[in-house]
């Protein structure tokens, strides 16, 4: 097949899968799970619970009623390893009620993954991707829009996640700070400029390989990459900053591995190798400096107070735990005041490692680093590697392919700042490519 009947076929069927009903529940489903913060903001956590148990529910209906193919084979065994270990700890937790609560928050999440993964094909999943995404994106400019025309004033979610305490209040509790037209960090929708960021970064990769796969109209491919870029340009996070780095970097590897073909990979390899080196090296020499270069201040804005605190309460259960609970339960020991900075409360590690050995312990790391690395592995191959269904060998590539592995990259350049790969949108990118990539290549 030619390359723009190829082209005109994933058209074609990306359109096909736009307006079905799988298609818009996945995008409602990933709006939420990305934009969480903005149901809690406005419907309270009651409410958000309610939306959340009726969208696990969709997604168990949805698999229920499409039986989608599906091979136990060929099932992720780290990923259901380090399910089995979440749910077990709750027998030796510390707080086992709040580990039940985070055990049900991190299976209802898992199983909008699965829906996801197992009922939409690779071009259907992209595709609710980039709805998700464009709503998230458009709303937040819009809200911060009319905040600095009509407002005019920082303004409060309707229903406060935290009590709000009397006098000055810090800038965290703000909905939006009203600084669009004052060069400040926007925060959009979702009420936190490093989340928007983040939710910018993926849509550039999603909106990127639309616009290389022609499968939306050029004009709006563009149009949407123009925003996703400018919002993150508005957001000024400097950790999204670094994550879209690494990220530019990952994909600039998967094209030169793709043009040097199967036979002739060992100088990227080398070089992917020496960069690495160089780049741990220059992390050990300049660690003082580096914070400053990217406008934060040396402990990195509170984290290595947090991690400090993190690695001492995991030192004092190493092996096995304090038992899993996902979200921080601010209610309950250790996590009361854990993480407070500034009069607010944060309720995660800012950094997924330090979280999962904090909950799991080293065993439960291991499995975290095991189901990462050969999600890593079966992304890369599928990005790097002709489609496996070719028999000419010159089949062109597809940027689909590399849909995987950047969106896995951002996650990780991501982890080692933040905890939300394993929460929500982060936790469900990852349980979708684990089961996506082990059950068939994009």
């Amino acid at each position: 097949m030619s390359r723009p009947s190829v082209l005109s076929a994933r058209v074609d069927a990306a359109r096909r899968a736009s307006g079905t009903g799988a298609s818009v529940f996945a995008s409602l489903l990933l709006f939420t799970l990305f934009a969480g913060d903005f149901w809690r903001n406005l419907i309270s956590w009651p409410g958000y619970f309610v939306l959340a148990a009726l969208l696990a529910a969709g997604s168990v209906v949805f698999l229920a009623r499409t039986r989608p193919a599906f091979s136990w084979r060929r099932a992720p065994w780290t990923l259901l390893l380090f399910l089995a270990l979440a749910i077990v700890s709750i027998a030796w937790s510390a707080y086992p009620g709040a580990s039940a609560l985070g055990v049900l928050a991190t299976l209802a999440t898992t199983a909008g993954a699965v829906f996801l993964a197992l009922c939409l094909g690779w071009a259907s999943l992209l595709t609710a991707l980039g709805n998700a995404f464009r709503w998230i994106l458009g709303l937040s400019l819009l809200f911060e829009l009319v905040v600095a025309i009509f407002v005019r004033r920082p303004v409060l979610p309707l229903t406060p996640v935290q009590p709000v305490p009397p006098g000055h209040l810090p800038q965290a509790f703000y909905w939006s700070r009203d600084l669009l037209f004052h060069g400040g960090q926007i925060q959009g929708i979702v009420g936190n400029s490093n989340l928007l960021a983040m939710i910018a970064l993926l849509a550039l990769v999603v909106f990127g390989i639309q616009l290389a796969d022609r499968t939306v109209r050029r004009g709006s491919a563009i149009a949407w990459l123009v925003v996703a870029a400018l919002t993150m340009l508005l957001t000024r996070s400097s950790t999204v900053i670094v994550a879209g780095l690494l990220t530019a970097v990952v994909l600039g590897f998967a094209l030169w591995t793709r043009r040097a073909g199967p036979e002739r990979r060992t100088p990227v390899y080398l070089t992917a190798a020496a960069l690495f080196v160089a780049a741990v090296v220059l992390l050990s020499v300049f660690a003082s400096r580096i914070p400053a270069l990217f406008g934060k201040s040396e402990d990195l804005t509170g984290r290595f107070d947090i991690w400090d605190k993190v690695i001492g309460l995991a030192q004092q259960r190493p092996v096995f735990g304090w038992g899993w609970v996902s979200y921080w339960a601010p209610w309950t020991e250790p996590f009361r005041n854990l993480a407070e900075r500034g009069g607010v409360v944060y309720l995660q590690a800012h950094n997924a490692w330090l979280d999962v050995w904090l909950q799991l312990g080293i065993v439960g790391l291991v499995v975290f680093i095991l189901l990462v690395l050969t999600t890593l592995w079966r992304s890369w191959f599928a990005a790097v590697d002709r489609p496996r269904t070719s028999i000419a060998d010159d089949t062109p590539y597809t940027a689909l392919t590399l849909l995987p592995l950047l969106l896995l990259a951002a996650l990780l350049a991501q982890s080692f700042a933040e905890s939300r790969i394993l929460i929500e949108g982060g936790w469900t990118l990852l349980v979708v490519l684990a089961v996506k990539t082990k059950q068939a290549a994009p």
